[in-house]
């Protein structure tokens, strides 16, 4: 009798615990389901295939209001991920970045771009535009997306003839683009997250290697196909939910090709050929096209995104400084890839930022940013750049980015784990040994190695290691806001000749709360990783022409951090980790030194001395803007 009352608790227990999820899931379904009855109910779909300047056709589908007693402009998506469903009476369930875009009214159209799904052609990834160079019938995603916009604004009923385009990721390189030589009807486009050169987004980071985003993407993506198609291929059999053993177990990239790819993914192949920053890399950098961009933009990028962050900071840096200086603006939240399209946006992991920052956005800063630019209604007044410093958890705008205001710090690393405002007169290093075998995890987490909620995951479990060195300052006395990228410079010496350094930078929580002096048992001495960066040393001085490290000689290693807006509070710590790995996010670098990593055999990854000096002739320092 007492086990049937114990069950009974406990499946109600279960239930009390599970009910309020259930019913948040039965909402969200519910809300869904509305979003996908009003657009049934106010739009008619329509299918074509669109000729390019080449003969090619692309498949584009095209929603248009019922309501004709007004005119509307035409936002576009061009993707490589397919614009399904297809067929004229299927229909999506969203068609703009969030449901506000649809019931304020727009011909939203979704292009399957060349080479991909139902579009006729040559698929190339990360295509170099070069068309225009090349004259006469040349073609490439640039004029492909002329095209199609010609084509749209001449062809579709009740369009305004004014055109915005946005997109994601690799639609947001394709928005990107669309800016190069643009079509005069193009009149707003807003990359978001967008690929802006692939030896820095996505599957590098200053020459060190994504592995398991480039593994898992390409499994699927980069499979042929022939002829035209509907759906995404098969993707490979999952082995384990562990990353950390699968890659492991892998061991050399090498055994990719022979044990699962066996040769048929055409831009692995070519990513594995090319490990420097060679020509091949070059031509496919978007940046160096982006100096004449006409269209109003708007730049979204995440402070969390895994993925692409380096995009649209290089993007609005490459675009702010080549333009009028008020045609191109960046917003920043605290969100991971694509969150401020399809989620609240406000928390991360254990992060709390107290609020749906991604609502705000919508309201706020997207919605308005095309109503101005597409129907002629009143300004958005947005500033140069809008950006949430994480930390205090607050928007704050900017005339530039990164500000003028502010003051340089530096502050240098010193012996007993100390960051310091002056270099370490009594010198000295320090030293830990890197093993292949036995990586430092980049996350805690068992996962398959591409997640997210690690870019803002609790750091205790590195900084335990023997192999990750730890330094940080005193507790603030004051609020200590930090604002744009951080100047890392490191001197360093190895007993092999190669290896990374990967360097955090992390908001140690005081282990009391000011309020109460209470212990705080959620964030209480939480090691919170506010960003985190690599070099390959091999491309410490160049990343087109790799060298191997002298042993034992001492070398500087600089490089940065990408941006950040984020406020060390009163009574915390500022704290900087230095390592050799971050596994499976990273590959292991042999640290033997190898021509091409990707062609390193078992026996070329060996154990390491490595040394981080701290002295008056050797200053590893952190630079970075401090405001006010």
């Amino acid at each position: 009798m007492q086990n049937k009352h114990l069950n009974w608790l406990l499946g109600l227990l279960c239930w009390v615990i599970l009910l309020p999820t259930a019913v948040a899931d039965e909402q969200a379904k519910q809300q869904q389901q509305a979003r996908a009855d009003y657009i049934r109910a106010h739009y008619a779909k329509y299918e074509y295939q669109i000729p390019m300047r080449d003969g090619v056709k692309l498949f584009t589908s095209v929603y248009i209001p019922y309501d004709k007693s007004k005119t509307y402009p035409i936002l576009m998506q061009r993707t490589p991920y397919r614009v399904a469903p297809y067929g004229a009476s299927s229909y999506k369930t969203a068609l703009g970045p969030s449901e506000i875009f649809e019931k304020e009214g727009f011909i939203f159209v979704f292009q399957d771009v060349r080479g991909k799904f139902m579009s006729e052609g040559e698929y190339v990834n990360m295509r170099p535009q070069n068309a225009y160079q090349k004259g006469g019938k040349a073609a490439d995603d640039a004029t492909d997306t002329y095209d199609s916009i010609d084509w749209l604004v001449k062809n579709l009923p009740n369009n305004n003839g004014k055109v915005g385009m946005w997109g994601t990721s690799y639609p947001g390189y394709y928005t990107s683009v669309a800016a190069i030589n643009s079509h005069k009807a193009l009149k707003a486009i807003s990359p978001q997250a967008p690929i802006a050169d692939w030896f820095y987004d996505d599957f590098h980071r200053n020459g060190a290697f994504v592995t398991p985003m480039a593994f898992l993407f390409f499994d699927s993506f980069d499979k042929q196909r022939d002829g035209l198609h509907y759906a995404w291929p098969d993707k490979m059999k999952e082995q384990t939910p562990d990353g950390y053993d699968f890659f492991l177990k892998l061991g050399p990239l090498t055994n990719v090709n022979k044990l699962y790819f066996k040769g048929e993914r055409p831009f692995w192949n070519e990513l594995t050929e090319h490990p420097n920053y060679d020509d091949y890399w070059q031509a496919r950098n978007v940046l160096q096209h982006l100096d004449k961009v006409k269209p109003a933009t708007l730049v979204v990028g995440g402070w969390y995104d895994t993925e692409d962050l380096y995009g649209p900071l290089a993007t609005y840096q490459t675009m702010s400084k080549a333009n009028k200086a008020d045609n191109v603006r960046l917003i920043m939240g605290p969100w991971y890839h694509g969150q401020w399209n399809r989620g609240k946006g406000d928390v991360m992991g254990e992060a709390q930022f107290g609020f749906d920052t991604s609502d705000w956005f919508q309201h706020q800063v997207l919605l308005p940013f095309f109503k101005q630019h597409l129907k002629d209604e009143q300004s958005a007044a947005l500033a140069q750049a809008t950006m949430f410093e994480t930390g205090a958890n607050r928007w704050r705008q900017f005339a530039q980015w990164p500000p003028k205001e502010g003051k340089e710090t530096t502050l240098y690393f010193a012996a007993h784990q100390q960051l310091r405002s002056q270099p370490d007169s009594q010198g000295g290093f320090d030293s830990y040994i890197s093993d292949p075998a036995k990586p430092v995890p980049h996350s805690v987490k068992v996962s398959r190695g591409w997640d997210k909620p690690y870019m803002a995951e609790d750091q205790r479990f590195a900084a335990r290691r023997t192999d990750v060195l730890v330094f940080e300052t005193e507790p603030a006395q004051q609020d200590m806001t930090l604002a744009g990228p951080i100047d890392v410079n490191l001197w360093v010496s190895t007993d092999q000749g190669d290896a990374d350094f990967v360097v955090k930078l992390v908001d140690i929580f005081p282990g009391k709360t000011f309020d109460d002096d209470k212990v705080d048992a959620n964030t209480g001495n939480r090691h919170e990783l506010v960003r985190w960066g690599v070099m390959r040393g091999r491309f410490r001085d160049s990343m087109s022409q790799p060298k191997p490290f002298e042993a034992g000689k001492p070398t500087l290693v600089s490089f940065q951090l990408y941006d950040v807006l984020h406020t060390i509070k009163r009574g915390h710590k500022l704290q900087i980790q230095v390592q050799s790995s971050m596994f499976p996010f990273l590959d292991r670098n042999p640290q033997k030194y190898v021509e091409n990593i990707f062609n390193a055999s078992e026996e070329d990854f060996s154990k390491a001395e490595h040394r981080l000096y701290h002295s008056n002739d050797y200053p590893s320092s952190i630079q970075f803007k401090q405001l006010n």
